[in-house]
């Protein structure tokens, strides 16, 4: 796609996309687990679409909420011209929210988004350009940290970084403190993150999010499975396993699995590598960690940042966070 309102940067595409890179190790360790950025076939990445729709998925739809009621509220908090940074943009519908209120106080506006999927970055670009024609995007298909390593943030402007729907809920808090102080690493006093974040809540709310009634987010799960026998001539039988998501209070965490229904074992041609399942024994697949203000503080404190202030849905099931680069 050309156009002279898009530069897309590509330099590492192929180390971010170099795959299953994970896979071995993973599965011969005790206990056995697999990254989750390999969810993300075409098949996952529609399931995952479809789960943002179910009744029992709040996430999407209140995040919704909070930002199409105090955007404008969000951006006036911070003073003068605004370049806005989104890591892991996917489609960017949300961030519209910000992008309208941001256009109400200044003519032109610089995106820049990170994901690792091209495709993404490319279909949302298109959308965005063709809506606004006072914005300019300069996206990046890499890893987010890799990019804020390297990336000179406009010091005359202030940016406005999003890392929007509890994304950072799937990596572990250890993790969370080196992206958040990697990030603050290039940014200005002043600058500010909006971290959205799923807050702790009764498991009644939570376990049905990922166990839905019409088993999408099983068939989401599973599909890790497929996606490798696909990639990597693996012979995994899918029905030999079942999905399990549960919440861990001790670590504030809801936790996918998938869990062998019998002994058996799995050949992966391209890693030459048989695995070996004993009955009941589980691949842990995904992690989605749950906040409260003590923790997110917390966090902020350990980065060096300030939490300005937290926005929330009418639920209190979620919520938006700025946290302020301080001094």
């Amino acid at each position: 796609m050309e156009n002279e309102r898009l530069t897309i940067h590509r330099e590492n595409l192929d180390k971010v996309v170099s795959p299953f890179s994970g896979v071995l190790l993973g599965l011969t360790s005790i206990p056995k687990s697999l990254p989750a950025k390999y969810f993300y076939d075409d098949l996952g990445s529609i399931l995952f679409e479809a789960i943002t729709l179910l009744p029992e998925y709040y996430t999407t739809r209140v995040e919704s909420e909070i930002l199409s009621e105090n955007a404008t509220e969000i951006v006036n908090c911070l003073d003068g011209e605004i370049v806005l940074i989104e890591l892991g943009s996917g489609s960017a519908s949300k961030t519209r929210h910000l992008i309208n209120s941001i256009f109400n106080r200044q003519k032109y506006l610089t995106y820049i988004p990170m994901d690792v999927s091209k495709s993404a970055i490319e279909l949302s670009s298109e959308s965005l350009l063709d809506n606004y024609p006072n914005l300019k995007i300069e996206a990046y298909v890499e890893d987010y940290i890799d990019v804020f390593k390297k990336i000179k943030l406009d010091s005359s402007k202030r940016a406005l970084v999003l890392f929007l729907g509890n994304s950072i809920g799937n990596i572990s808090i250890e993790e969370s403190i080196e992206l958040l102080q990697t990030i603050r690493g290039s940014m200005s006093v002043g600058d500010a993150l909006l971290l959205g974040t799923d807050l702790i809540k009764s498991i009644d709310i939570l376990e049905p999010a990922y166990d839905d009634s019409l088993g999408v987010t099983g068939a989401f799960n599973l599909n890790i499975l497929n996606h490798l026998n696909r990639k990597l001539e693996a012979d995994f039988d899918i029905k030999s396993f079942k999905h399990l998501a549960f919440y861990n209070s001790d670590l504030h965490r809801i936790e996918m699995h998938l869990e062998s229904q019998k002994e058996q074992t799995v050949f992966i041609k391209a890693l030459k590598q048989r695995v070996y399942f004993i009955v009941g024994e589980r691949i842990h697949t995904e992690n989605s960690y749950k906040y409260n203000t003590e923790i997110l503080s917390n966090l902020a404190l350990k980065t060096g940042f300030k939490l300005m202030q937290s926005w929330y849905d009418r639920q209190s099931y979620f919520s938006d966070n700025l946290f302020i680069a301080d001094a």
